[in-house]
């Protein structure tokens, strides 16, 4: 009988250590999966390559982990805002290292991780120094910037309602980067307001398939940082 679910956030990060690539999900905190962040910093593992679209803001989610001083590196488009004052004193101290990606090629390179591709052709960052150093290649008229997928060895995600082998639908914008990290991760953990049983959920609205899902573990709304998941 398959059954993917864990039986609490720790449950479900205890095999992260020291120096492991994590994708997270979110678009600042919308989709930001809060409790199985606060596991991960819990646990004092250190050296962690974290992959998300901004490097954190105000007190919660990936600013508590770069607070924490877990991260060594960030990959991410949008690393600055008014209240992303942890990252910028690790940063400006030469505590952290920043990959900065452009938001759609973070996207494309995720995607074709996924996919199994070998890498992509993006016109995004040519003639920029985001190119420096980089393979380039004109095609159809218009010049294109090489560029590698990025892969992570665990994808937190946050989703509305899961089943136990791993089915999940979204809710609204929290769902932004959760479905093509889970294809990108060796192993995709996925925080859930909810775990049905299994045919509860419509085929036709599963977003994600179980298939992409390892672990499933859920914290209700009620105990959430926040609902909009």
């Amino acid at each position: 009988m398959i059954d993917k679910r864990a039986g609490s956030p720790a449950q479900a990060v205890a095999d992260i250590g020291d120096g492991a690539a994590i994708m997270i999900g979110g678009f600042g905190t919308a989709g930001m999966p809060d409790e199985l962040i606060d596991a991960l910093i819990a646990r004092e593992v250190g050296n962690l390559t974290i992959i998300n679209n901004n490097a954190g803001n105000g007190e919660t989610g990936v600013a508590a982990l770069i607070k924490a001083g877990r991260v060594r590196k960030m990959i991410c488009s949008f690393p600055r805002q008014a209240d992303s004052h942890h990252f910028d004193a690790r940063y400006r101290a030469g505590e952290i290292e920043l990959e900065l990606v452009p938001q759609g090629n973070l996207a494309a390179r995720i995607q074709a991780a996924g996919a199994g591709l070998g890498a992509i052709f993006t016109p995004t960052g040519f003639g920029t120094s985001l190119a420096e150093g980089k393979e380039t290649r004109r095609i159809d008229g218009r010049d294109h910037v090489f560029e590698l997928p990025i892969r992570a060895d665990f994808a937190l995600i946050k989703a509305h309602r899961g089943d136990r082998w791993g089915n999940l639908v979204y809710r609204k914008t929290a769902r932004n980067f959760g479905p093509i990290m889970a294809m990108a991760a060796r192993t995709t953990i996925a925080q859930v307001a909810e775990i049905v049983p299994l045919g509860e959920l419509d085929p036709e609205t599963i977003v994600t398939p179980g298939i992409f899902v390892q672990r499933v573990v859920p914290v209700p709304a009620a105990t959430a940082r926040e609902d909009m998941a």
